[in-house]
């Protein structure tokens, strides 16, 4: 095996996490791996990764080698795709990790306009709410709605949600609208999503802000559910507009205290590992979803201000 062969499996098996996992997004057997591995470390006379049961972890070499791999690797690639025709270089798989409503009701619409335009780039999506380790899973590109905190991700905003607190008709004639932050301490319940915070923060009448947590009576992981759920009037829901927004102008949720509620903006964002060189097609897709959103918005409803 050359020398280009040996770096592009040791930085595989680096971004994978382990030799398991490297040999199945390669499409080959662990024992193959395992061996080009040894092979390297011999070739270079010194260990690149200290192995266990558990886990892999870099030694001090292994550690610089894969800097100089991942930069070489990068520039190859590069050079080779200004190099290649233009068409070939739009064709290929883009690997996508997608939270599942956003990704079903907004982003699936896009990826059919940009499959129309590019045919032969072929999709492989992971719809999952979960947060995903981008490098050891192999993942190209991944949309996240939410205030990014990983800084180990390249991150490029592509579009805003809002939320709001919602219920339906039925559930305030039952429980009260409220005016105020404060009144939401008396009777109200909430439909809560297992990845947030479980506590809302808002302004008060006189200003403060209060950290509102209201007896939760469902939890679930996906906010199409707690949205159908808020609609049957069983609490209320802290939603973001792409999900809410078609049922307000139905008539069959209806925000409230959209002016004391706090922090309301998140950003839609398509982010990819610092280490990952973006192919010219995962760097197309991203231009192509930030023009698309920007000319339609389309879970913004008129009437919310």
């Amino acid at each position: 095996m050359g020398q280009l062969e040996e770096m592009q499996t040791f930085v595989r098996i680096v971004e994978a996490g382990s030799i398991t996992r490297a040999a199945e997004q390669m499409n080959t057997v662990k024992s193959a791996v395992s061996k080009r591995l040894t092979d390297l470390e011999k070739r270079l006379a010194t260990s690149l990764l200290k192995r266990t049961t558990r886990k892999q972890t870099l030694t001090g070499a292994g550690r610089d080698y894969y800097q100089h791999c991942v930069r070489i690797l990068d520039d190859i690639y590069e050079v080779e795709t200004a190099l290649s025709d233009e068409q070939s270089a739009l064709s290929g798989r883009i690997r996508l990790a997608v939270p599942i409503t956003f990704g079903l009701m907004h982003l699936s619409p896009a990826l059919r306009i940009f499959n129309q335009q590019h045919p032969d780039i072929r999709f492989d999506i992971d719809f999952n709410d979960r947060q995903q380790d981008l490098v050891a899973e192999g993942v190209d590109l991944a949309i996240r709605v939410s205030n990014l905190t990983d800084s180990s991700l390249i991150a490029r905003k592509l579009t805003s949600t809002r939320l709001l607190i919602c219920g339906s008709p039925g559930y305030f004639a039952e429980h009260g609208t409220p005016q105020t932050a404060e009144d939401l301490l008396y009777g109200h319940v909430k439909l809560q999503y297992t990845h947030v915070s479980s506590s809302w923060q808002l302004t008060g009448h006189n200003g403060d802000t209060l950290s509102v947590n209201l007896p939760a009576v469902l939890t679930a992981n996906n906010g199409q559910f707690l949205h159908d759920a808020a609609i049957e009037g069983k609490g209320l829901i802290l939603s973001p507009d792409f999900i809410c927004s078609d049922a307000i102008s139905k008539g069959l949720l209806m925000p409230v205290l959209e002016q004391s509620l706090i922090h309301t903006e998140i950003g839609v964002y398509a982010v990819y590992p610092q280490t990952r060189f973006l192919s010219r097609r995962v760097r197309l897709l991203i231009d192509f979803l930030k023009a698309y959103f920007e000319e339609r918005p389309n879970w913004r409803c008129p009437d919310i201000r």
